[in-house]
């Protein structure tokens, strides 16, 4: 079935040699937290109790671990000069991106995945077990993730840019749907009394913000999920 959603051409884009400083530096957060919550544990206890002092140390590996591969452009969209310049371009896809959107796609899918198993179990159980879910799912989800990511499954993550003008899309859709949709539930979390009704609502609020933000996605009505059809040079973030 042909797509009949909005689309970009290359020829259109504005053709970028270089990263300007402050692009550089507005990019480097995003690789923080993703690899900040990649022990999902800790990750858990910081939301649920506030963290201790190993978030803290961890945070400190992560800024130090992703300064010193920024200073030397290898972390997306810090890289001195765009690496991608051409979509559907059959160009070798560096190590560093592969791995950077490897461990991307497990913040975006291991904690959805999880947080809406939790509230599943709580709504058929009433009984809330996200901390043992955690504890015992997350690192086999992490270790799958990881997997596909290493075989090149994972948009953006295969050894080859040449689909990079589809499967960007496909990430940006992933990062709006789960960005929104997490926020919404943290929200959730803290402004609402435990309770079954409210276990519910937060499950319909979860699951409704993902399929609409997914659906939305899916039309190209959001920055960035639009497939870009080849033409001439353009940058891809």
């Amino acid at each position: 079935m042909a797509y009949t959603g909005r689309v970009e051409y290359a020829h259109e884009r504005k053709i970028r040699q270089r990263n300007k400083v402050h692009y550089r530096f507005a990019h480097w957060p995003i690789w923080i937290w993703v690899f900040v919550v990649a022990p999902g544990p800790l990750t858990f206890d910081l939301f649920a109790h506030g963290g201790s002092l190993a978030n803290v140390v961890w945070l400190g590996i992560v800024l130090v671990g992703t300064g010193i591969a920024g200073l030397f452009g290898q972390l997306p969209g810090v890289e001195p000069r765009p690496y991608i310049l051409r979509f559907c371009e059959d160009k070798p896809n560096p190590i560093y991106r592969r791995v950077c959107y490897t461990f991307a796609w497990n913040a975006l899918l291991s904690f959805t995945l999880l947080n809406l198993a939790g509230l599943i179990v709580a709504c058929v159980t009433h009984i809330w077990m996200l901390k043992q879910i955690y504890l015992n799912c997350y690192f086999p989800v992490f270790a799958v993730i990881l997997a596909c990511g290493f075989a090149g499954i994972l948009p953006r993550a295969g050894r080859s840019t040449k689909a990079e003008g589809i499967e960007r899309r496909y990430f940006y859709a992933a990062v709006w749907a789960v960005t929104f949709s997490q926020t919404l539930l943290l929200v959730l979390w803290k402004l609402l009394p435990r309770t079954h009704a409210t276990d519910v609502l937060k499950l319909v609020a979860y699951v409704s913000a993902l399929l609409a933000i997914g659906l939305s996605s899916t039309r190209g009505l959001l920055p960035r999920t639009r497939p870009i059809l080849p033409g001439e040079l353009i940058v891809a973030d």
